[in-house]
């Protein structure tokens, strides 16, 4: 007989991007153990762009934290941990992070499908994959048989975390991709749109004869409403992080997720806690989750936007700032977790939310 499992999770607020203590905290409180803890989900408040120095300060931190407590090397801790974090808390967004363990679970059997868990990686890519269907069927298949492991059927999936692969290449294998006829995209526009149509096949919402290579960042018809993904450079291989709703999983945490269809989409939001019994300012939220991006074809609901000709403040500042208000309004929580540029997440100019929520 399988012995059931349950995911404990506890979010905390950071005073900066090296702050560790209220990880430490829930350890000495014994609310986490560290070595059942599968990730790090949080926000920093660096700019969100590439030179956003507050990403990496985090994730060398908080692995500082498993190194110390497990007796672990950082290349361990990367393999052991997903640490995932964004830059950028514009406007109202609290920077914070949270944590989520997975242990057995000795209760009684839960009354419905609980919060189930599910980590690891593709293989790892070589550059000229990238933004193709290789990094597609990759990310498909990892995507399936980190569900199926955690025994999560595909349309139980709500939220997959990625950090998308970009890996490193020299001047001499981008001219021999030149030449073979397969420039290379290797960027982070190519590796998010690739990694979300492979969460898309995996959760059986785009069938894969559906997809092609001239396929991405063309046809936005084809999308997620459960990616998140946030490409990284000089990473070879995506890292994935899969949330969904199991019966065979214990303990009080649920997660549902829905699309937002455009930046202004409170009605979304009010649908999925209403279906999560969640009330405003509900000390029982754990999580928010939400994709964003300004429209690219210029307006929002049939007004004009300026957000992508505004010179002076980039256009995804824009985009968490106000996603992030839209849905902190609803929940009455500034803690919420906002990540820009949404190829293939969601409609154009919408993008998907998940919430994580402890059941009454």
């Amino acid at each position: 007989m399988s012995v059931r499992r349950r995911v404990r999770a506890v979010r905390f607020e950071t005073r900066g991007p090296g702050d560790v203590t209220g990880l430490e905290k829930a350890f000495d409180r014994g609310e986490l153990s560290p070595d059942g803890v599968l990730c790090l989900i949080g926000k920093t408040e660096g700019n969100g762009g590439r030179n956003d120095f507050t990403r990496e300060l985090a994730v060398r931190a908080f692995s500082a934290v498993f190194e110390r407590r497990l007796g672990l090397t950082s290349e361990a801790v990367e393999d052991r941990v997903v640490l995932s974090f964004s830059g950028g808390t514009e406007g109202v967004v609290t920077p914070h992070v949270v944590a989520f363990s997975v242990e057995q679970d000795s209760g009684p059997a839960p009354d419905g499908p609980r919060l189930a868990i599910g980590v690891g990686a593709t293989r790892r890519f070589a550059a000229h994959e990238i933004g193709r269907m290789a990094q597609i069927d990759e990310t498909a298949r990892a995507v399936a048989e980190i569900a199926a492991r955690a025994n999560i059927a595909p349309r139980d999936v709500h939220l997959v975390q990625m950090k998308g692969a970009i890996p490193s290449t020299t001047p001499a294998e981008e001219r021999a991709a030149e030449a073979a006829g397969l420039p290379l995209r290797s960027n982070m526009v190519w590796s998010r749109a690739a990694s979300a149509l492979g969460a898309a096949v995996a959760t059986e919402e785009v069938s894969r004869d559906a997809l092609s290579d001239d396929a991405l960042c063309r046809d936005w018809s084809l999308y997620s409403t459960t990616a998140s993904c946030s490409a990284k450079p000089g990473l070879d291989r995506t890292e994935i992080v899969v949330f969904g709703q199991s019966p065979s999983w214990g303990g009080d945490l649920v997660v549902d997720h829905t699309v937002l269809a455009d930046m202004l989409d409170a009605s979304a939001v009010d649908a999925l806690m209403q279906r999560l019994a969640l009330s405003p300012g509900d000390d029982r939220l754990v999580g928010a989750f939400a994709k964003s991006e300004a429209d690219p074809r210029g307006t929002l609901r049939g007004h004009r936007h300026t957000m992508l000709s505004d010179d002076d403040i980039s256009d995804t500042r824009y985009s968490r700032c106000v996603v992030a208000a839209v849905v902190a309004s609803r929940l009455g929580d500034p803690r919420v977790y906002v990540s820009t540029r949404a190829e293939h997440h969601g409609p154009e100019g919408g993008g998907p939310l998940a919430l994580v929520a402890r059941v009454r």
